[in-house]
């Protein structure tokens, strides 16, 4: 299968080098071809450049971009897609006042979700999961990472493991599965949480890993869930497994957990929606990279990640949408790309930078996902006929998309 796409009006993040991350100022630069082409073979990027140095190349499919914007497919590097059911009467608590806190506090939150995910089939969950799925691939998905995390049990993350190696066989999108090891403390553990420490390093994570389905570990780092010291011996065992962490940190309180994860070499540390000037030196030199996830921010009305300070200090930054039944019920990475420039006053250039190369290197994969450059997959969106590519976080509440293409495969 080859596709040929013509009369680009701008092909967005264009490197002929490959590049795998954008920090800090350059972040502002977002490479474009006016006017422009580009060429598919099977699941590849063959060629590209201006239409005034195109020479007839044969293809199994043309198609006519006239007007119309191409960019890399939005690489989405947090999300919680593997679910059971959903928490609308939480939605409704929280409207009517309740927190966060309280709702988990009653019984509701991730214990909630957990216990559905318990009492759900695997065959039943992979069918309501791969829904969700390709529901995003739709909105311009092309690599999504997926958590376990609402098993709290080894049979239920077992299960949401096998789950996810299932969708990543039958999905054409690029998927990434993240062992969320530490998401909630179960109720018959609440009084004796060093015990489902132990539970987890001994039992869980040992199981986890001779599955070879995950590379990651993850922690909810956060007071009355998972402190510094109960992450760190979570991230210890994870090592012995060659799980490199992925960590939840910093929503609601600042408790060091930044500079742990610069410490064990995290890939990414989400969330971020409290920083201060020691997480911001911590980052620093790092291979770490901040996750921003505006969608959760605006959906329970806590605060926005200050992603101005994080760019401005010279660090790289990517967006996500958080996508899970409880803080973020939405996977629609142009909604979180909008939510990036008006929430988290980046540029369009920034935001399409954070969503796209940025959001694969949280992922471990922007050698060959996340830009158009040659050889690298062919994951692109093609947009309905606009003027500029600010107007796709512009048009906030719009689907800019009108076809894309997945692994060479035009959808």
């Amino acid at each position: 299968m080859s596709i040929l796409i013509i009369n680009i009006k701008q092909l967005l993040q264009v490197h002929d080098s490959n590049v795998t991350i954008v920090k800090g100022d350059a972040m502002k630069n977002l490479p474009i071809i006016e006017n422009a082409y580009v060429y598919i073979n099977h699941d590849t990027i063959i060629e590209y450049g201006k239409m005034e140095d195109y020479r007839p190349i044969e293809a199994d499919t043309v198609i006519d971009a006239t007007g119309k914007i191409v960019l890399p497919s939005w690489c989405d590097s947090h999300t919680h897609v593997v679910y059971a059911g959903d928490r609308t009467s939480e939605f409704v608590d929280r409207i009517n006042g309740l927190s966060y806190a309280e709702i988990a506090n009653k019984g509701g939150g991730i214990l909630n979700s957990a216990k559905k995910l318990q009492d759900t089939s695997e065959d039943d969950l992979f069918e309501q999961s791969i829904k969700r799925l390709n529901e995003l691939i739709a909105m311009g998905s092309g690599a999504v990472e997926i958590k376990t995390g609402y098993g709290l049990t080894t049979e239920a993350e077992l299960k949401m493991l096998r789950v996810i190696k299932r969708i990543k066989q039958e999905s054409l999108a690029k998927i990434i599965p993240t062992l969320l090891a530490a998401h909630a403390i179960p109720e018959e553990f609440k009084s004796k949480k060093q015990d489902y420490i132990k539970y987890i390093t001994e039992e869980l994570i040992p199981q986890a890993a001779k599955l070879n389905i995950t590379h990651y570990v993850d922690v909810f780092c956060e007071e009355g869930y998972f402190d510094i010291k109960d992450t760190e011996a979570i991230l210890e065992a994870g090592k012995k497994h060659n799980l490199r962490p992925k960590i939840h940190v910093n929503q609601f309180n600042i408790l060091g957990g930044i500079a742990l994860g610069v410490k064990h070499n995290a890939l990414s540390v989400d969330h971020l929606e409290e920083l201060n000037d020691d997480d911001i030196e911590a980052l620093k030199g790092s291979d770490t990279i901040s996750v921003a996830l505006p969608g959760c921010s605006y959906f329970i009305s806590i605060p926005y990640t200050p992603a101005r300070k994080i760019i401005d200090a010279g660090l790289p930054l990517a967006i996500a949408t958080d996508y899970n039944p409880g803080t973020a019920p939405s996977g629609n990475m142009n909604f979180v790309v909008s939510a990036a420039c008006v929430k988290l006053k980046l540029t369009p250039e920034e935001a399409i930078n954070a969503a796209t190369i940025n959001g694969a290197y949280a992922m471990g994969i922007s050698n060959m996902y996340g830009s158009i450059t040659r050889g690298k997959k062919a994951n692109l969106i093609i947009t309905k006929p606009m003027n500029h590519y600010s107007e796709i976080p512009y048009a906030f509440a719009h689907n800019p998309i009108e076809q894309v293409i997945i692994n060479g495969q035009l959808l």
